[in-house]
């Protein structure tokens, strides 16, 4: 039986799930044991990712410009880097990290990888394979974002625009959901897909946002 792209989306999100015990760091935001410090160090952390991804996403799409499916697709992820990096600075007000403290802070590397293997997947990675594999990996950041969104507001007071970098990530998108299949069903007619590279792709995905967890949580055990 032939596949939709829609049920191969669905089927290798289900596989490349996260252990739900790995974000050691997401039930301390969620009872507010987290220290502000932390969450600053998190939003600045995602100062570097943002900017890192935007590019990245931005190249993906000059490259499968002859696969305009992917091409949107990546785009569209790029826009919206752009839009989650203009939310940050109200994050980091609240957090307390001022314009000093941002220019001189120097990134982690447990907290860098993920980014590093994203811009590793733009230029190595099937386009149609790179969407089926972030599209996964999306779907366990979405959940994180949610749930930190709604600790913020309250366990630590912070207001909806303090909390917009968040609900940006936490929000159905239901267009860049549709580009998504678009650039999947295209993979699927053009048999380009790699089932074998998506896992290999989401599972490191998975593993390098584990890493990205951890290392602040060891930073809020005061261990990093």
């Amino acid at each position: 039986m032939t596949r939709t792209a829609r049920e191969l989306l669905e089927t290798t999100t289900g596989k490349l799930a996260p252990d739900p015990q790995a974000n050691r760091l997401l039930p301390l935001i969620g009872r507010g044991a987290a220290r502000r410090d932390t969450l600053a160090t998190l939003a600045l952390e995602q100062r570097y990712v943002i900017a890192a991804d935007r590019r990245a996403f931005l190249h993906l799409a000059e490259r499968s410009a002859a696969e305009p499916e992917c091409s949107a697709f990546f785009t569209m992820l790029a826009e919206g880097e752009a839009l989650a990096h203009d939310r940050l600075g109200p994050l980091l007000d609240a957090c307390g990290a001022d314009e000093a403290r941002v220019a001189a802070y120097e990134p982690l590397a447990g907290a860098q990888a993920y980014p590093a293997y994203v811009a590793w997947l733009a230029l190595n990675g099937a386009p149609a394979d790179v969407v089926l594999a972030l599209s996964a990996n999306f779907s366990a950041w979405g959940g994180y974002c949610a749930t930190i969104a709604e600790a913020l507001r309250r366990q630590y007071g912070f207001d909806d625009e303090a909390c917009g970098f968040f609900d940006l990530f936490a929000e159905p998108a239901p267009d860049l959901e549709q580009k998504a299949v678009a650039a999947v069903q295209a993979g699927l007619d053009a048999k380009s897909i790699s089932e074998e590279a998506v896992h290999r792709y989401g599972r490191l995905l998975q593993r390098y946002e584990e890493m990205f967890w951890h290392t602040l949580w060891e930073l809020d055990r005061g261990e990093a």
